[in-house]
């Protein structure tokens, strides 16, 4: 049964590292006074079943969705297929949305330790389809400027889920953020990240070579909280948008 105004189930967070935690996206769920429970399946904590949340937000973290040793990955994914199947929302971020790619069926495509990745502050593109979007365009209160500032921390990528609409790009990562359905949204940068992460993941980045702090970390830092209100709003039917 799909979430809607008045259903509330709760939301669960699935997190995966002590250092990736919901940053803006629990104060978008709480400013929407929307329940949810942070779930650790690297914790060994139990993956619910679909029928029994109300959405799911996936996070990232430093294993590859493709590791075939770590049994709770291929656990979430069944949990993202059935709640996608369910109609209810679905936001994953980093490898919450590689996740939730391989979940409806796309392909991983996993980086080379000797990689470079996208590491720290760059920018993403929307795509006409983007730019359209519900959440993400202007029309509907979301991204003015097509050019958008972010936080990346990843070296895999996917291929896009069949049927979905591809909504953002990078030069080097095509596949940014994709949406299926009206309800079910991927973002490969980090949406959620806020001061607290950006305090807590400068030291590694530092020590990586990577220096987080640059003129567009401000704007970075705003943009997800504009986009995760909308996504929001459009989970939960509030926004008086629907675009299938």
């Amino acid at each position: 049964m799909p979430e809607r105004p008045g259903d509330r189930r709760p939301w669960v967070v699935l997190q995966h590292a002590d250092h990736e935690g919901p940053g803006s996206i629990a104060a978008a769920l709480e400013e929407a006074e929307i329940p949810f429970e942070v779930v650790r399946p690297d914790r060994d904590h139990a993956v619910p079943l679909p029928d029994e949340v109300g959405g799911v937000v996936a996070l990232g973290g430093p294993m590859t969705a493709a590791d075939d040793t770590i049994a709770w990955l291929a656990d979430e994914r069944a949990l993202l297929a059935g709640v996608v199947a369910t109609g209810s929302p679905v936001l994953g971020v980093c490898l919450g949305a590689q996740q939730l790619a391989m979940a409806l069926g796309a392909d991983l495509a996993v980086g080379r330790e000797d990689a470079e990745g996208e590491v720290g502050l760059t920018s993403v593109v929307l795509t006409p389809a983007g730019r359209l979007d519900p959440v993400l365009g202007p029309e509907y209160g979301g991204l003015a400027d097509p050019s958008v500032a972010c936080v990346q921390w990843h070296r895999d990528t996917f291929t896009l889920p069949e049927g979905a609409a591809h909504l953002a790009a990078s030069r080097r990562f095509p596949h940014q953020v994709f949406r299926v359905g009206p309800r079910v949204y991927g973002f490969q940068f980090h949406v959620e990240i806020d001061g607290p992460l950006v305090d807590r993941w400068r030291r590694p980045l530092r020590r990586a070579g990577v220096d987080l702090d640059g003129p567009r970390l401000a704007e970075a830092m705003a943009v997800g909280p504009r986009i995760l209100r909308r996504f929001v709003a459009v989970a939960t039917g509030t926004s008086g948008d629907r675009r299938d």
